[in-house]
């Protein structure tokens, strides 16, 4: 394709819901992550910032809502909806989201927007059939049916609160109906934005009082002081106390493994796998930038991105190597923390793709290399050092029974209860963190500290 035939095919997705479109045929037909996609397009698009938010809105909506959006287009498409032209399937998923869950723009202007769309892209016919689907649709919105829970239940949970059923059943068997539907609303969610403050250069105290003075409605966090859950979303990384190096943005929950690790002043501590770098970054302010924390990841440009971070914050305790971590040599360390790559089952709020993107037989495959990590953390810590275990996942393949059985094959290791350092709240039966979406009104994560014998 040649650069004006390339530029002649950006400018039909033009606007935001144009796209809107042009993203969602993206995660659809390739294994690009939704984030990356949306930076990309927000980072060359001269689009406001309102325009940006709205984009960020309708394409994070209509992911995190297919499964409910595909049934109701499914009953009103002849033939399989599954099957249409990508332009007009995620036309009609961006005009239908707009219908269902925003009240900005009027139906009839949404519909009339959809049908130019997908004329100037498909042609008179797409663009007719597209107009007589949604304004069906329009006609009948308060009538929509779904799957009758007491005949279909897994049916009906995958349709309403769109999720894949591999999900849904294997939530049902854990925790019964009633917890299901809490989980599967939680995951729903828009996410909420939680800023961890740099204890290099703040307090919880006076951080309360800067969150004040710019009008930010905040909730502290329940388990971890230095984290604060933002009540209304903003542009937090314009705020002139970012650029200071006054906070990092980072979920409560992802902390907890960091705390767990229990390092000290003066420590040598390994992050496995450290990219995007936040447990590094809270792990340097626990020890007060006093020590050595060797932060590995397989990628030179995640690390740049971690390199720039520490910088903004101030650290200079961190030292970045890229290298694959099953390969990496070096001298024992005091604490090893293994955030190994996941599911990430428990980030669906911020992360909805995975729902989409994933299956068990992802699992099975994480699974293998999960323990190969585990293995690889528990050579190179000291005798009396400390490893732990952390995923942000609530899958037990990736957590408890993965550790019982690194147990098993490794009787030098002995797991420590979690409870002595945390709340009963977040601490499983098997005494590891589990913290769960509908419960704990945070990601779900898991973290296990293995202690090994001197």
């Amino acid at each position: 394709m040649t650069l004006l035939e390339e530029h002649k095919v950006e400018n039909l997705y033009e606007g935001v819901r144009g796209l809107a479109v042009k993203i969602l045929n993206r995660v659809e037909r390739t294994d690009a992550y939704l984030e990356k996609l949306l930076d990309n397009e927000m980072r060359n698009s001269e689009l406001s910032g309102q325009d940006k938010a709205l984009l960020y809105e309708i394409v994070h909506g209509v992911i995190r809502w297919m499964g409910r959006l595909d049934w109701v287009l499914n009953g009103f498409y002849k033939g399989q909806f599954s099957k249409a032209i990508p332009n007009l399937k995620n036309g009609l998923r961006v005009a239908l989201y707009q219908i269902m869950f925003l009240d900005r723009i009027p139906d009839h202007a949404i519909v009339n927007e959809a049908v130019e769309f997908v004329k100037k892209l498909q042609g008179q016919k797409p663009a007719d059939l597209t107009n007589a689907i949604l304004r069906n649709i329009i006609r009948s919105k308060n009538a929509i049916r779904y799957p009758d829970p007491e005949e279909d239940l897994i049916g009906y949970l995958c349709a309403y609160y769109s999720h894949p059923s591999w999900m849904v059943k294997r939530y049902l068997d854990r925790f019964g109906r009633e917890a299901t539907e809490k989980l599967l609303t939680a995951n729903n969610e828009k996410p909420y934005l939680t800023l961890k403050i740099n204890a290099l250069k703040t307090n919880p105290e006076e951080f309360k009082q800067l969150l004040n003075s710019v009008n930010l409605k905040f909730i502290q966090g329940k388990y971890l002081q230095e984290f604060f859950q933002l009540q209304n979303l903003t542009n937090i990384t314009a705020w002139d106390y970012y650029n200071q190096g006054f906070f990092n943005v980072q979920d409560e929950s992802a902390g907890l493994a960091c705390r767990l690790l229990d390092a000290q002043p003066g420590m040598r501590v390994l992050d496995l796998c450290a990219a995007p770098g936040g447990k590094s970054t809270y792990i340097a302010g626990l020890i007060h930038d006093e020590g050595e924390i060797i932060a590995l990841d397989r990628y030179e440009s995640r690390l740049n991105i971690m390199r720039k971070n520490m910088e903004r914050l101030g650290i200079k305790s961190v030292k970045t190597i890229e290298v694959n971590a099953l390969e990496f040599e070096d001298s024992k360390f005091d604490r090893v923390l293994a955030d190994v790559p996941c599911l990430g089952s428990g980030t669906l709020s911020k992360k909805p793709d995975i729902k989409w993107k994933k299956d068990v037989f992802d699992l099975r495959k994480i699974n293998e290399l999960q323990y190969e990590l585990l293995v690889k953390a528990s050579k190179l810590v000291k005798n009396g050092g400390v490893v732990v275990y952390s995923t942000c996942s609530i899958e037990p393949e990736e957590n408890f029974e993965l550790v019982k059985k690194f147990l098993n094959d490794h009787p030098e290791f002995k797991l420590q209860n979690a409870s002595e350092y945390f709340t009963k709240e977040i601490v499983d039966e098997n005494g590891c963190i589990q913290t769960l979406p509908h419960v704990h009104h945070m990601d779900g994560a898991f973290a296990a500290k293995l202690v090994k014998e001197e």
